[in-house]
This record gives C-alpha cells, sequence and structure tokens, in this order.
C-alpha cells in the first residue's frame, strides 16, 4: 500500500536493516523450534533402541551419513546458541547489559561460545569414538 505521494507506508527489507540484537532474537527461537524437533527425533531413536537392534540400526544408518553427521552438528550448535543467548537473556532480566555496545559485544559472544562449544563438543565425540 502507498500514500498518495507514491512513497511506502513503511521501510521495506531493501532499505531497513535489523539490528544485530534482534538477529540474534530471531536466531533465538529458531534454535528453540530446532531443539523441539530434535527433541522429536530423540524420543523416535529411543523408541527404536527399545524396540531392537533391528529398528536401532534402521535408524542408526541415517545418522552416521553425511546428511545426519550435518544434522546433528546442527543440532548441537542449536543447543549451544540456546543456552549462550538465554544467558545472555538472564543477564537483561536482571537489568544488566542492554547498552548498546554491551549488547553487540555479547551477542558476538554468545555466538563465538555457541561455535567454540560445538567445536569442542565434536572433537571430543570424535575422538572418544
Amino acid at each position: 500500500m502507498k500514500s498518495q505521494d507514491n512513497r511506502p507506508l513503511s521501510p521495506h527489507l531493501q532499505i531497513y536493516r535489523l539490528p544485530f540484537a534482534a538477529i540474534l532474537s530471531i536466531t533465538h527461537r529458531a534454535t528453540g523450534v530446532i531443539l523441539s524437533m530434535a527433541a522429536l527425533s530423540m524420543i523416535w531413536v529411543l523408541a527404536a533402541a527399545a524396540s531392537g537392534s533391528e529398528s536401532y540400526s534402521s535408524i542408526y544408518i541415517h545418522f552416521s551419513t553425511w546428511y545426519g553427521q550435518i544434522f546433528l552438528i546442527g543440532v548441537t550448535l542449536s543447543l549451544y546458541m540456546h543456552l549462550c543467548n538465554g544467558i545472555r537473556h538472564l543477564f537483561w532480566d536482571a537489568g544488566l547489559g542492554f547498552e548498546l555496545e554491551t549488547a553487540a559485544i555479547s551477542a558476538k559472544a554468545a555466538i563465538a561460545g555457541a561455535v567454540v562449544l560445538t567445536s569442542a563438543t565434536w572433537l571430543i565425540a570424535l575422538n572418544v569414538g
């Protein structure tokens, strides 16, 4: 919808750039959805394991492929991203870290923490297995 002088009534995505904190907030919600789907996958794996080795091996085949490994790494990254951003939100709930510079630093720290924790988890998992 346009105004009478043919200007847009609201900023469009081509013009308006979301703040980094908003992008991280959207990411926090998205990782929550991903973790919910991962929980359903975990129930599926546990039910297959309880049903016997034949059922479990049919699922294990998928998790041992390249796409299964990408899925598992993505779930791990989502878990740690949700955790690190949740800790950031706890500080916000306490009234800390609202300054723009502090919010930007904590956002970058949350992302870095998630990447480091995911990398460490998978390096440990690959060395153990």
